[in-house]
């Protein structure tokens, strides 16, 4: 499990919108997955422990009451934002080595800009785009993680894609 502990965390993160809280359910799920390891019936560790933290995430975000969680989550999101050491991202969205500094800049908008637009997805989307674009799982493997047929997780995904680009390009024209 402790490879895939950065994997967890991602995830846990971009569900639960929190770095205080991610940290908490991935604590959680390496209890559960530990305390529930002979249910494991080889395959996948990876996925196994990615759909114990998606399952984990989503009962904590049922737990929480709705006020707080947006309360907590709207200074939360702010400087997640602002952390120099941004959470994982698609390849290419960085700002490269050696770039000039107007570059640099934009560049680190451009960033700043997507992980907003992924924050604000319906779970259902983010969790299929955050497995699939950040840590590059298959279809067949989101499908376990998630519990539903790799259509949904298809559809999901063009969904997600399609918001995503939509929310881009409005900002793009705002800008």
């Amino acid at each position: 499990m402790l490879p895939h502990g950065a994997a967890a965390y991602n995830l846990a993160r971009w569900l639960c919108r929190n770095e205080a809280d991610a940290r908490d359910i991935v604590q959680e799920s390496f209890a559960r997955a530990l305390q529930y390891f002979s249910g494991f019936r080889g395959g996948d560790a990876r996925s196994w422990l990615l759909a114990v933290v998606r399952n984990t995430a989503r009962s904590w975000l049922k737990s929480k009451p709705p006020m707080a969680s947006a309360k907590a989550n709207s200074g939360a999101e702010a400087s997640w934002q602002d952390e120099a050491e941004p959470l994982e991202a698609p390849p290419g969205s960085g700002t490269p080595p050696g770039a000039d500094p107007l570059h640099a800049v934009i560049s680190d908008e451009q960033a700043r800009e997507l992980r907003q637009a992924v924050m604000e997805l319906p779970v259902e989307h983010r969790e299929v785009l955050v497995l699939r674009e950040f840590e590059d799982l298959a279809y067949r493997d989101i499908a376990a993680i998630v519990g539903c047929p790799i259509g949904t997780v298809m559809s999901r995904l063009a969904r997600a894609r399609d918001a995503l680009a939509a929310r881009l390009r409005e900002e793009a024209r705002v800008s």
